[in-house]
């Protein structure tokens, strides 16, 4: 599975286009903010008029778990400086709750940058909510590479939501595993499929998804794609992806 700091594997442009601006900022110090930031003084700064310091209170929050902060958090989703807004969306993964589903959504489907929607996805993910599941399917589907790469991850979380949910997440994962023209969301939505099958029956979706995982693992031609194919079918322990396994390794092809 791939995670931010491996979309150095992606191409040059792709990465520089798509590196989020948190990268970019210095690391929180005890020059800047405290080390442990107070949560009565962030808590303030969220509301701050200085663009910079309603950043810093909300990266804060990155940190620090505190309901109360979620409100604030929520109206920052909307901020007119996005290394607010991208803030506010990892916070919010941080301090995941059922009322900010419904105002990240929507900012998913409205922010026009790319930095921000991958931290709403990645919010999302981490709220475990049966509303997040359209919204992420659609991303993986047509969004830029970095947000696709992140969307898959996302969609495992659903295997905490329920059955009805995994069902759902498991055909966008097989689309993007088999069509997708970036290594990195292919690996990735192996990944997630893995998670996924271990929370279902032996059934048509699962049989579906089994076969995918197969044919990544024989047929991709990315050799991290195929490892984390392998790891899934490893992982699930399904006794054909086993075999085959077994079989190909046998006859020398990898």
């Amino acid at each position: 599975m791939y995670d931010e700091d491996d979309l150095s594997l992606l191409d040059v442009d792709i990465e520089e286009e798509l590196e989020s601006p948190l990268d970019k900022i210095e690391p929180l110090t005890a020059d800047s903010v405290v080390a442990k930031p107070d949560p009565e003084v962030m808590l303030a700064l969220l509301e701050n008029p200085q663009p910079q310091q309603r950043m810093l209170a909300a990266r804060a929050f990155c940190d620090i778990e505190d309901a109360r902060a979620t409100p604030h958090l929520i109206r920052l989703l909307s901020d007119i400086c996005p290394l607010v807004r991208v803030s506010a969306s990892y916070a919010l993964g941080r301090n995941p709750s059922s009322e900010a589903v419904t105002p990240l959504i929507a900012q998913l489907n409205s922010d026009w940058n790319g930095y921000v929607r991958k931290g709403v996805v990645w919010a999302l993910g981490n709220c475990r909510d049966r509303r997040s599941l359209p919204p992420l399917a659609n991303a993986l589907r047509t969004d830029i590479s970095a947000v696709r790469l992140w969307a898959a991850s996302a969609l495992a979380q659903m295997a905490e939501v329920g059955y009805e949910a995994v069902i759902g997440a498991i055909p966008p994962l097989i689309e993007a595993l088999v069509k997708d023209p970036v290594a990195a969301v292919r690996s990735n939505s192996a990944w997630a499929i893995g998670q996924l099958c271990r929370e279902l029956p032996s059934n048509v979706v699962y049989a579906t998804a089994i076969d995918a995982l197969i044919q990544a693992f024989a047929e991709d031609q990315d050799l991290g794609v195929r490892e984390d194919a392998k790891a899934s079918l490893l992982g699930v322990g399904d006794p054909r992806g086993l075999q085959l396994i077994e079989t190909l390794e046998q006859e020398g092809w990898f």
